[in-house]
């Protein structure tokens, strides 16, 4: 058995993983990649042989290291491990993640908690993209009791708030990487995004769907996923992503018109199985889309008035609500949303 390696599993938001210190990993990608894949146990649908839940959701890593950038905290490397696939990829951020950041941080001594609440700045490096995440640290000590739910969770826990800074085009280049709020692929309108999250962004109604269904059941639609798939591979060289058959991006994000008082209802495929719940940039890029004119989803959004959009995303287990600022010509120009994290495990994990 070869020697463990230092961990901490977390709660992130709705997702939940490995948080390593970059130090404690394999310096070399390769070998780390390899390292992580026989930790989480893949590629096995089940991940039997290791930490993963056999979901992509719960088959994610975070690594953090003290950042040398002016004014950051720490740098922060998310890491999709697939579940049934040898993959290990970098080629998007996660918001939800990002929730146990900077409690880990703080916890590994990277960050100096204040009495109350310690600010944590963190710099994405998949998107070259800044966050500030707020900490409950009563008495200089983290604390995840608090009174805080989230959709998707169970019970409730400590605020963290965290506030996204220029995320438009954090991984194609631009908000809107072919220049259009509507393009016709396949004989679909879509809203090519990426505020945080490279989204695809389409009618539920054009795939044949209510926008209703339970994500079993868009699974068990092999119709549908294939559609899906299709439009997927299609999109991501208009996209800047080049050939995205091994990729988890773009998201596919189909609307409807919002059930229970959001501003739109969601359906997403992450990209081959369908999101319990959404993404937390992935719910930014959907909020932005909805706040484009002549967008698919404007159509179908209920988007609200003034500079400040509070905008409830409806998902299959609830809703995520993005706070957005509007400059004078309507532009996003940040958004924020509220998540929870909680501390699971600390110790070591094995590789075989």
């Amino acid at each position: 058995m070869s020697d463990g390696i230092r961990c901490m599993w977390m709660r992130g938001g709705t997702s939940k993983g490995g948080y390593f210190l970059a130090s404690d990993l394999p310096a070399d990608a390769d070998e780390r990649d390899a390292a992580l894949l026989e930790i989480m146990g893949s590629p096995d649908v089940r991940q039997i042989d290791g930490m993963g839940g056999a979901d992509p959701l719960t088959s994610k890593v975070a690594v953090v290291r003290a950042s040398e950038r002016p004014g950051v905290d720490v740098d922060y490397l998310f890491l999709q491990v697939f579940v049934d696939r040898a993959i290990v990829s970098d080629a998007q951020n996660c918001g939800n993640i990002l929730a146990g950041v900077g409690p880990f941080a703080i916890e590994r001594g990277l960050v100096t908690a204040r009495d109350g609440v310690t600010p944590v700045t963190i710099y994405m490096q998949n998107t070259e993209q800044e966050a500030v995440a707020r900490v409950s640290t009563p008495d200089g000590v983290v604390s995840y009791r608090g009174d805080a739910s989230i959709d998707g969770v169970p019970g409730q826990a400590a605020a963290v708030p965290i506030e996204f800074r220029d995320t438009a085009g954090s991984s194609c280049g631009a908000l809107l990487p072919t220049g259009n709020v509507v393009d016709v692929v396949g004989g679909i309108e879509v809203t090519m995004i990426d505020n945080g999250m490279p989204c695809v962004v389409l009618r539920a109604a054009d795939m044949g769907i209510s926008g209703l269904e339970s994500p079993e059941d868009l699974e068990a639609d092999s119709g549908l996923r294939e559609r899906l798939e299709r439009l997927r591979l299609a999109c991501g060289p208009l996209m800047n992503l080049g050939d995205v058959t091994d990729k988890s991006v773009p998201k596919m994000t189909m609307v409807s018109t919002p059930r229970n008082g959001g501003a739109v209802a969601t359906r997403t495929f992450i990209p081959h199985r369908c999101h319990k719940t959404i993404g937390v940039l992935g719910a930014v890029s959907v909020a932005t889309a909805c706040l484009l004119e002549g967008s698919p989803a404007r159509a179908l959004a209920d988007v609200g008035e003034g500079a400040e959009r509070s905008m409830a995303i409806e998902h299959p287990t609830g809703e995520m609500t993005v706070v957005a600022r509007l400059d004078d010509s309507g532009q996003v120009i940040s958004a924020a949303i509220l998540r929870t994290a909680r501390k699971l495990m600390d110790g070591m994990v094995f590789r075989r």
